[in-house]
């Protein structure tokens, strides 16, 4: 075997020279036969340096590809990881390595990079303006280039390939399909006037995207493992709530410029992750629950109000933290999934205290609750995690008043204003293939949809008029479906690779009832 370093360096760039265009598995499986390095019996940190790190960073933070930290793997549980890296991934610049690595060392690598790192790495203002991208060849226009209704414009995220699809919401014709960060997370957020949306991804990207247009604008990194997005009422500022470092990104919607880091640090001076950001519409701020310490944070938006500094930060102490949470619909009460997942806690922001707990066992999913009317009283809706039922909670006793048994644990719900049902999915366990429709005053289960027997349905987003809901085959040979949303009958349906969230603009800018945040 040769030792020398400095040869095997000398023959590598010879090598990159002489291949070059035919990419770089076959460059790599050229050193390892002509040079005799035993790569197959390397330990995994020296398989990363020499494979991965060009493209994933050496801090395995992320660079042209993801970051490779269990945060950002999380989705890809079992064997996947491993055979994405012998592979590759299809549409991206993942190439496969199964001729250059055994399966041996490839279990190794993946096992290796789900271990966490060894230290609290940073991000800082400096590095997040650097990695600002912006598109050369974007010009705005004064009008859209298509004639659909732009308040009926809904977006499709595709987790099979990392990409959106831009669908008109009364055809159902796709008017553009682009590319997005790797793992799309937390919901894309629209600017007001429904014109430009932003797009998260895992490890923290944020790409703006012009749908007049249908161009990219640009990106920037706003952290290196980041929970969602949030955007001010008057659209001027976008909140990034950061895992890793434990910061709050703001950035200006206008040109992507970082405004503030703000460091979550609690009263106790302990750091802490980010739950989860909201817009608080009628309060005009941020609302943001500390994951790590039992803190909710608000933080003022209104640049025009004489009583509160821009971004001014209030604090309310909380009896533990919280991981997931829902507002009422005039934004005076939030509440909170307790860390233990069997009650929550009712949070009043205008009074900044505590003033409810009720029992909810079973890990509900209070970020895709819903709520309406019923017999003259505000009800709200959320699943559970764990087991298959769906709570019903009066939001003015803050009590439960109803459960509705389930095929399973669900994760989604949704409903709109103009229809008389909602739907919940059942995500997880043996019937993820249904999709329950449910009557929002006698909460009967009115039918139940099979639309692929054995793949996972999911998620449904309803039009701007609430006449037809669009539901998730969530599989990589997946596809969208649209429903009539009152006959619960099939309209259409559109191939696509791994259909997760849709996003109505007109349901979401004006936080349309049944819409989560």
């Amino acid at each position: 075997m040769i030792q020398n370093t400095s040869f095997v360096e000398f023959l590598s760039t010879k090598l990159k020279l002489l291949v070059a265009g035919i990419g770089r598995t076959a460059i790599a499986l050229a050193l390892v036969l002509l040079t005799g390095l035993d790569l197959a019996h390397a330990d995994p940190k020296t398989v990363y340096a020499e494979h991965c790190a060009d493209c994933h960073g050496v801090n395995r933070l992320g660079g042209e590809g993801p970051a490779l930290i269990p945060q950002t793997l999380k989705r890809m549980r079992g064997p996947k990881v491993a055979n994405v890296i012998l592979e590759g991934r299809t549409s991206t610049q993942m190439p496969a390595f199964a001729e250059v690595l055994d399966a041996g060392t490839v279990e190794e690598l993946a096992a290796w990079l789900k271990i966490p790192l060894d230290f609290i790495p940073t991000w800082d203002r400096n590095q997040i303006e650097d990695s600002i991208v912006m598109n050369p060849d974007y010009k705005p226009v004064d009008a859209p280039v298509w004639t659909s209704d732009p308040m009926n414009i809904t977006l499709v995220v595709e987790t099979g390939d990392h990409h959106v699809s831009v669908l008109d919401g009364d055809t159902f014709d796709v008017l553009d399909r682009f590319d997005t960060p790797f793992a799309v997370h937390g919901g894309p957020k629209f600017s007001p006037d429904g014109r430009y949306v932003f797009i998260m991804s895992r490890d923290g990207w944020v790409q703006k995207y012009d749908i007049w247009s249908l161009k990219e604008i640009g990106r920037l990194r706003a952290g290196l493992n980041s929970r969602n997005i949030a955007m001010s009422r008057d659209g001027k500022w976008l909140a990034v709530s950061n895992y890793l470092p434990m910061t709050l990104t703001i950035i200006s919607t206008d040109d992507l410029g970082v405004v503030r880091v703000v460091p979550i640090v609690a009263k106790d001076r302990s750091s802490s992750r980010v739950s989860a950001v909201y817009q608080a519409p009628q309060r005009n701020s941020f609302i943001l629950a500390l994951k790590d310490a039992p803190e909710v944070w608000e933080i003022n938006t209104d640049g025009e109000n004489a009583a509160a500094e821009l971004f001014a930060l209030r604090r309310i102490e909380v009896s533990e933290p919280i991981d997931d949470f829902f507002f009422d619909d005039a934004y005076r009460n939030l509440i909170g999934a307790a860390r233990d997942g069997v009650r929550a806690i009712v949070v009043n922001l205008s009074e900044g205290k505590e003033i409810a707990e009720l029992p909810l066992d079973g890990l509900p999913h209070l970020g895709s609750g819903i709520s309406w009317e019923r017999n003259g009283r505000r009800v709200m809706a959320t699943p559970h995690l764990k087991e298959g039922k769906l709570s019903i909670i009066d939001t003015e006793t803050w009590e439960r008043i109803s459960i509705i048994k389930t095929k399973g644990p669900g994760f989604f719900l949704r409903s709109h204003e103009n229809t008389p049902y909602f739907w919940s999915d059942v995500f997880f366990g043996p019937h993820k293939d249904l999709m329950h429709v449910i009557d929002k005053q006698s909460f009967e289960i009115v039918k139940t949809l099979q639309p692929v027997p054995g793949a996972t349905v999911a998620h449904v987003e309803f039009t701007r008029d609430g006449k037809h809901a669009l539901v998730s085959v969530w599989e990589d040979d997946g596809a969208l479906i649209v429903y009539d949303a009152e006959t619960l009958e099939e309209v259409k349906r559109l191939p696509m690779r791994k259909p997760s969230g849709k996003y109505n603009v007109w349901n979401k800018i004006t936080f349309s009832e049944g819409t989560s945040h």
